[in-house]
């Protein structure tokens, strides 16, 4: 049976040249700049420019196909590495950014903080389930939001569910957090952040050399990236990119994150206050969850396009819708499998529950934790990587592809 979600149809080979859909970029050109003018008028200009901010990594993530899910599956049954060596390019370069601007605490002038969590029993439960329900519901945050967004219907699925999973784990969460552990540990503040930099960039590399000989060993040589005929503009346009610009634009977005927000890019907490919402007009007595007492408190009562995360999931979706339309691949596919689709509402409430006890997913813990110099960013990257594991075995049970040999890229016209 075939695969649904992002790992069949944004990898599937591209045998000819597809023509851009110029009633979708309409729309979605039209929704990022409208929207980003509301929002300025309405909040503040930083609320506008972190909405385009927000397409702008919809669009990379789309055209550069950078999934984390699929990337760790390839590796886990395949050996093939260039998703993995791609994020740790990614990673690279967010903490050489990062690491002066934390341990100065401003950027331009604008204060900034890392993101940081508890390193113990439930951060790293929910890192585990969240790796598990990356391979079952058939992708990680950011790849729910631009695979549903560039018109995946399976992956509406999945992001209900992962909403309806962070909603309940933030009605959790206060039980986890008192379970054993260490609390949050910074690599900044304990070694200072020369040698928490030094340190980081020597485990990037040496899991990046690791995945190059594990592929050399399996295949004799490293898979090359994705081709296409189109040059220049036009290929920046209709894509596909290389991962390695998607690594580069992923970085520097996380960057300009941190420095309009003062903290770097998430996405799930977004998922937790929408769910709330959605129960507190059920009736529930949502404002008593310990999980929305303090700081958070003020988020229930206002309006979703004042919270930030929420503003730039939304302009994810919209990149991707338009970097879909750009590509001409913008086409849903309604005919959903049963198996596939169970799998999706099954993953999608482990993504969302495992990602409220591990302080982020794949973005707000992974990607933003380390390149913040958290020690529960790299916790939680050997913790989900095992859920991946056991996810890719599990796979097959529901009708899911995995990959046994090179991945399908892109050929010429």
């Amino acid at each position: 049976m075939t695969d649904l979600s992002i790992d069949a149809r944004l990898l599937a080979p591209d045998n000819h040249r597809h023509h851009s859909n110029m009633p979708v970029v309409a729309i979605a050109s039209a929704a990022l700049l409208l929207g980003a003018l509301a929002l300025s008028a309405s909040f503040t200009w930083r609320q506008g420019v972190l909405f385009l901010v927000g397409g702008g990594l919809g669009l990379s993530l789309y055209h550069a196909l950078f999934g984390f899910t699929s990337a760790w599956r390839v590796f886990i049954a395949a050996r093939r590495g260039a998703g993995l060596r791609a994020q740790m390019v990614m990673l690279a370069i967010a903490v050489v950014l990062f690491f002066p601007a934390l341990a100065h605490g401003t950027l331009f002038g604008q204060p900034v903080h890392g993101e940081y969590g508890a390193v113990g029993v439930g951060m790293l439960t929910g890192a585990f389930l969240f790796g598990l329900g990356m391979q079952m519901g058939g992708a990680c945050a950011s790849g729910t939001l631009y695979t549903a967004g560039g018109g995946n219907t399976r992956m509406l699925v999945t992001l209900a569910a992962f909403i309806a999973g962070s909603t309940i784990g933030a009605r959790h969460l206060p039980w986890w957090s008192a379970q054993p552990n260490i609390g949050a540990v910074s690599l900044i503040d304990t070694l200072g952040w020369m040698p928490g930099l030094a340190l980081c960039l020597v485990l990037m590399a040496g899991i990046y050399l690791f995945t190059v000989q594990a592929e050399k060993r399996t295949y004799g040589r490293l898979e090359p990236g994705a081709r296409t005929d189109l040059t220049g503009v036009r290929r920046f346009l209709q894509g596909p990119w290389p991962l390695l610009w998607g690594a580069v634009a992923l970085a520097l977005g996380n960057f300009a994150t941190l420095y309009l927000d003062g903290r770097p890019w998430g996405i799930t907490s977004a998922f937790a206050l929408w769910g709330s919402k959605i129960a507190m007009a059920l009736g529930a007595d949502v404002a008593s969850w310990g999980y929305w007492q303090g700081a958070r408190a003020a988020s229930l009562q206002q309006s979703i396009f004042s919270d930030i995360t929420s503003v730039m999931d939304f302009g994810i979706m919209l990149g991707a819708l338009l970097a879909a339309g750009l590509s001409g691949k913008f086409n849903p596919t309604w005919r959903l499998p049963l198996p596939s689709l169970l799998a999706a509402i099954v993953g999608g409430l482990l993504l969302g529950y495992g990602a409220r006890l591990a302080y982020g997913c794949n973005i707000g813990a992974y990607f933003s934790g380390i390149a913040s110099g958290s020690l529960h960013g790299w916790c939680w990257l050997v913790a989900a990587f095992i859920g991946n594991i056991i996810g890719t075995r599990l796979r097959p049970l529901f009708g899911l592809t995995v990959e046994r040999g090179p991945v399908p890229i892109a050929k010429p016209a």
